[in-house]
């Protein structure tokens, strides 16, 4: 009998950063701040452009979506990672891995078309903002959002189950702190080739793709902003569109770095470092990011916050 399925008898080990003893104690304590701060800051995201009529706009609707994505990300593996921090303990069930790496496979693809969308708001905004509500109604940001979420829950789909049935023959302990695709790429005892290689043509239509969208996006948009006379009018558009480019930069610089280069051609401490920074750091700013540079958002705070008060005030 081979080792083709035997680590379904049993848990994996994730190694984390077990290597570093002296820092568990600190990552458990800034993640742990760093996790409840995410929640507190994607939550009043989606409350507030929910209670607020001001906010019910296909930017907001978008945004929304965003955020219940980002607190998903973030508690589909931060909770295993401080469980394993705090102790001596550092197994995860088969099953909890495989339901890991599909949520983290899935919601990271969500993300990639999510911003893409996003990306098409903004074009529509800026470039034809007289006809902007009818070409974003309702219905196709609906389906728009559908297909982002339909398009990362086919990727995982796809990887997950061949990506969790390569032959490992004994092997169950994961140099990383969540089961990851590439460091589980990286346990198999075989020759990986064709499913790095699949790996990359996926890489490149859920990542590189929704990527290229943006840019070419963008272009259209900056051509745009070039061509509005009024400076107050070019600044509004250059805060709109500032804040989604800055949430692109912080994702994208991360997931293709990881993605682009699976297996053992990255180095895996780093890896461990820029995913932590990927899967926490990201979802932590930007609600941040979409408060500090959006007036919109800030008066909407101001209003939940502040109640009648501040129309009594007016």
């Amino acid at each position: 009998m081979d080792g083709t399925n035997d680590s379904t008898q049993g848990n994996f080990i994730l190694l984390g950063f077990s290597d570093r003893p002296h820092l568990e104690r600190i990552l458990f304590v800034v993640i742990l701040i760093a996790y409840l701060l995410t929640i507190v800051g994607n939550t009043t995201i989606i409350l507030v452009s929910r209670l607020d009529p001001q906010l019910h706009s296909p930017m907001y609707f978008l945004l929304t979506h965003l955020s219940f994505l980002d607190l998903s990300f973030t508690t589909s593996s931060i909770p295993q990672l401080l469980y394993n921090l705090n102790g001596r303990d550092k197994t995860i069930s088969y099953a909890g891995c495989a339901i890991q790496l599909f949520l983290f496979l899935g919601l990271g693809g969500v993300e990639c078309l999510l911003l893409a969308v996003m990306a098409y708001d903004r074009f529509v905004a800026v470039c034809n903002p007289l006809h902007y509500l009818v070409i974003m109604s309702p219905r196709l940001c609906m389906g728009l959002v559908s297909v982002a979420w339909g398009g990362g829950v086919a990727n995982s789909l796809a990887m997950s189950p061949v990506t969790m049935h390569l032959p490992r023959c004994g092997r169950h302990s994961v140099d990383h702190f969540l089961c990851e695709m590439p460091a589980l790429i990286r346990m198999a005892c075989v020759n990986t080739a064709a499913i790095e290689g699949t790996v990359f043509v996926l890489a490149v239509a859920i990542v590189l793709s929704p990527l290229v969208f943006i840019l070419v996006s963008y272009g259209y948009i900056i051509r745009a902003v070039l061509h509005i006379r009024s400076a107050s009018g070019r600044q509004k558009a250059f805060n709109t569109c500032g804040s989604h480019l800055t949430v692109v930069s912080l994702f994208y610089g991360n997931i293709i770095y990881m993605y682009m280069q699976p297996g053992n051609s990255s180095s895996q401490s780093q890896g461990k470092f820029l995913t932590l920074l990927y899967n926490i750091v990201t979802p932590l700013l930007n609600p941040l990011i979409y408060t500090l540079r959006n007036r919109e958002v800030k008066g909407a705070l101001r209003r939940l916050l502040l109640g009648g008060r501040e129309v009594r005030k007016e």
